[in-house]
């Protein structure tokens, strides 16, 4: 007999693998942004990090995926607080139309994913 997955596990595993898509794509677009190598970086880690959740939802609990999704969340949340300041200090209109109102909006979706594969631990 077939092994049959429970629909939330099916879901959970596509929500993954489009999360994964979307890392690898704002890494791709970033190649044209003056420092393309530090974002292209920064969003390849989740990129892999959810595309093996979405191929085996059971890696969360192993020891090397948890560390290094906690320094990675670690890092994103430094910027976040960084790019904050930032803006708060140099921004005149609104903060979607700065280039660190985007990246800060992109580090927050990191956190916000990383966030619940990291709690979706068994």
């Amino acid at each position: 007999m077939a092994f049959v997955r429970s629909p939330s596990e099916t879901l959970w595993r596509s929500c993954n693998l489009v999360m994964a898509a979307f890392f690898a794509l704002a890494a791709y677009v970033q190649i044209n942004d003056p420092d393309a190598e530090l974002w292209m970086v920064i969003y390849m880690i989740p990129a892999i990090l959810t595309v093996l959740v979405g191929l085996n939802p059971l890696i969360t609990g192993n020891f090397i995926w948890k560390n290094l999704t906690k320094l990675h969340l670690f890092l994103c949340a430094l910027g976040t607080v960084y790019l904050g300041f930032y803006l708060f200090l140099h921004t005149e209109r609104n903060i979607l139309h700065e280039e660190e109102g985007r990246e800060l909006f992109g580090l927050g979706i990191i956190i916000v994913w990383l966030s619940l594969c990291h709690i979706s631990t068994k």
